[in-house]
């Protein structure tokens, strides 16, 4: 958000903000309270109003109304169809089912008792990661609690340690979102930390042994949050240790999301400010805690924010026995 004097960047979000259809009045009000005087408040969202650059890009809008009264029909149908707001819950799935019911209809599931047999269940621990691979070096992601934009700028954020006092970090810090391993630290951390994926054991119903992905390790303290984004694969995500909570909204609600870069959403996923983003309160959301030993499919386009409820472990997996490379032909990386 820009601050102070009335300058191009500002100019630039007074467009952006009269095209998505926000009020004048709510314009102004954000700019006086992040410094600038009313009265060149006002002159200068009257003065967008009747730029030809603007009235273009409004006009492009009501283009794109038609696209989400498309997803709007998409929408209402699928609550005709289940009216739950908990993600069901399934008890083993066969294949068949799985891609018929949840991957080829875009909807989520979370699945029981097919993890049983991962030693990961019963070994993985601080304990045992501290005196197995203590010494090894590893990339963890720190400073997030200080960047607003830390999961744009993970790249940024990276940090190399040893494993064993990164889980002495873990294990003495109370919840906190300041550092977290993810996925975005595989490359590294998979060769440091090869011998973990012997703890795991193929899912055939659902995934696809031949292929080299074999999943991505997500690793932190209580209080970790992974912001509302959605993701250009499906995935499958395994909780070994700890629980997450875990929100969801679905593919045809993106019109309220507030999508402003490539795939994420400026929705605080924790506390939703409604002033902020008042489209968000049309959005339909699911809610589950991921338990240890559960799957969750998390379908692909499917907005999702996560945070976990104490230490957690969790292993995702996008080779499925089914195309997953919808990310080919996926454009869209700037500001949308």
């Amino acid at each position: 958000m820009p601050h102070g004097t009335v300058d191009d960047e500002w100019r630039r979000w007074i467009a952006e903000n009269l095209t998505l259809g926000r009020s004048e009045e709510s314009i102004v009000r954000e700019m006086v309270s992040n410094g600038v005087a009313s009265d060149d408040a006002r002159h200068e969202v009257r003065a967008a109003l009747i730029h030809p650059y603007v009235q273009g890009s409004r006009r492009l809008r009501e283009r794109l109304k038609k696209r989400d009264w498309i997803l709007g029909v998409y929408r209402r149908l699928s609550v005709m169809h289940r009216e739950a707001t908990d993600i069901e819950r399934r008890d083993g799935l066969d294949r068949e089912e799985f891609f018929e019911r949840f991957y080829y209809a875009n909807r989520p599931v979370i699945i029981a008792g097919m993890l049983d047999e991962w030693p990961a269940l019963r070994r993985w621990s601080c304990a045992i990661f501290r005196e197995r691979w203590g010494e090894r070096e590893v990339e963890v992601q720190f400073g997030r609690e200080s960047d607003p934009d830390f999961e744009i700028n993970k790249g940024l954020l990276t940090k190399k340690m040893r494993f064993g006092d990164y889980v002495d970090l873990i294990e003495r810090s109370s919840p906190t979102n300041d550092f977290y391993m993810t996925a975005s630290n595989h490359s590294l951390n998979r060769r440091a930390l090869a011998e973990l994926w012997d703890d795991l054991k193929p899912l055939p119903p659902y995934l696809d042994p031949r292929s080299p992905d074999d999943g991505f390790l997500w690793f932190g303290p209580a209080g970790t949050i992974t912001p509302f984004h959605h993701d250009l694969t499906n995935n499958l995500l395994a909780q070994v240790v700890g629980r997450k909570r875990i929100l969801l909204v679905p593919l045809h609600d993106t019109p309220f999301m507030y999508n402003h870069l490539h795939c994420f959403s400026t929705v605080d996923g924790k506390r939703p400010n409604l002033e902020v983003t008042p489209a968000f309160a049309n959005a339909r959301f699911m809610q589950c805690t991921l338990e240890p030993g559960e799957l969750l499919f998390l379908p692909i386009g499917w907005w999702h924010y996560v945070e976990a409820i104490e230490v957690s472990i969790t292993v995702a997996f996008t080779n499925f026995a089914a195309p997953n490379d919808f990310f080919v032909d996926y454009t869209t990386f700037g500001g949308v």
